[in-house]
């Protein structure tokens, strides 16, 4: 009788811990679920939501031919980033170019950093509408 008693509190809690994270998961485990940065569902490999997981959003502050500074940064205050002759510029899809860019554009930024200085440089700048890849 006692077993019985644990066994089924054991399931009642697994099931309890358990039931929270899949629903906020869309119920599909650890592989799926969720929104994106751009509050697009990130259920799959092929959406913009994971393509552009990694990237850090931001509204462009200032602007001049060698860097930006965005706010609204998920890191809080405000971030500068430098651009090279690397930086890519992309917007609604399509390559573009830092003339493109305007002060209170909403972008997404892939950059490194400076494990040094800490310092990051622009690798994408990416703006816009953004194209899903078709199914």
């Amino acid at each position: 009788m006692k077993l019985q008693f644990i066994l089924v509190a054991l399931v009642i809690g697994v099931v309890g811990f358990a039931a929270p994270s899949l629903a906020q998961r869309g119920g599909r485990g650890s592989s799926g679920g969720g929104y994106g940065p751009l509050g697009i569902p990130s259920s799959g490999t092929d959406t913009a939501g994971n393509k552009y997981a990694d990237y850090l959003y931001g509204v462009v502050k200032e602007l001049n031919k060698d860097s930006m500074v965005l706010t609204k940064t998920k890191v809080g205050p405000d971030q500068t980033f430098k651009f090279n002759k690397n930086t890519k510029f992309i917007h609604d899809g399509k390559n573009s170019s830092f003339e493109s860019l305007k002060v209170g554009d909403e972008v997404w930024v892939d950059a490194d950093e400076d494990k040094k200085t800490g310092d990051f440089t622009a690798r994408k700048v990416v703006t816009g509408v953004f194209a899903m890849p078709s199914s």
